[in-house]
């Protein structure tokens, strides 16, 4: 048994450029990962199979529309002969949350697809496949901070970001990517026109990546906060945590994140934050 953890992606900033005449949106984002995961395991043998676990299990499906099973069908198409088998993912990751669990969960799909065919994970096969799967699996094949441009697909260099102590919350309410893109609005080919992206590269501290961040926005936050208000009241709760240094929507929502100095005070702003909302879904944690 092969086993990948699929870790949150979180979009510490998210410009979205322009829509293309294709209808798809080209965006700007700088991506870290969290060390909240979900859990994938692969038993190698014939055929493909997927079995679920976990608090979220239910609304991740087991389905043919999986997106394990999509990125594994995908790449046995690339790679004949390919040696399946049968995965078994335990789901923790809150879904339709902007934290691409099942792009995470697909790219350690391929991770384990890969070590149990002697394939690298740099492989062409490997990231077509990602490609193919969804807009966000590429990034999360490699899991490591940097910028992700286009559709997904444009990658940028591996960046060394400082340890980030965070805090993740998200109230429970699912945000459809689709339907905030549509309130946005763009025709194809038109631009939102919010302001260039700033230059984002290695950073020894907070304090050095913080005016960065600063400069930057998430363009989908306002969107989804009017399709989930429930957003705007998150948000309020993480910037009035004592510490937060910065607070922003993730991808198209409804997770949110605080940034905070020190580990200690992300874990004590999450346990007042449980405490006075116990509905919602409050993690802290490192982002790298």
């Amino acid at each position: 048994m092969l086993i990948e953890r699929a870790r949150a992606k979180i979009n510490l900033t998210l410009h979205v450029e322009a829509r293309r005449p294709d209808g798809w949106h080209a965006l700007e984002s700088l991506v870290c990962f969290a060390g909240e995961a979900d859990a994938l395991t692969l038993t190698p043998g014939d055929g493909l199979s997927l079995t679920l676990e976990g608090p979220t299990a239910i609304a991740a499906g087991a389905g043919d529309d999986n997106l394990v099973l999509r990125a594994a069908r995908y790449l046995a198409a690339l790679a004949p002969g390919l040696t399946m088998g049968a995965f078994h993912l335990a789901k923790r990751l809150p879904v339709a949350a902007g934290v691409g669990g099942g792009s995470a969960d697909a790219a350690a799909a391929l991770r384990l697809l890969a070590r149990a065919n002697g394939m690298s994970i740099e492989d062409e096969r490997v990231m077509a496949a990602a490609r193919a799967t969804g807009a966000d699996v590429p990034v999360c094949v490699g899991s490591r901070a940097r910028m992700m441009r286009g559709v997904g697909g444009d990658l940028g260099p591996g960046l060394r970001l400082p340890p980030l102590f965070a805090v993740l919350v998200n109230p429970g309410v699912p945000v459809e990517t689709k339907s905030v893109f549509a309130r946005i609005g763009l025709a194809p080919g038109e631009s939102l026109g919010g302001g260039a992206h700033p230059t984002v590269g290695d950073s020894a501290s907070l304090h050095q990546l913080l005016p960065l961040l600063r400069k930057s926005r998430n363009d989908m936050e306002d969107a989804a906060s009017v399709l989930a208000p429930v957003i705007g009241s998150v948000i309020a709760v993480l910037s009035a945590a004592r510490g937060c240094r910065l607070a922003r929507m993730s991808g198209s929502g409804a997770t949110c994140f605080a940034l905070f100095e020190t580990r200690h005070a992300a874990a004590k702003a999450a346990n007042v934050i449980r405490r006075d909302h116990p509905a919602w879904w409050v993690a802290a944690t490192v982002l790298r």
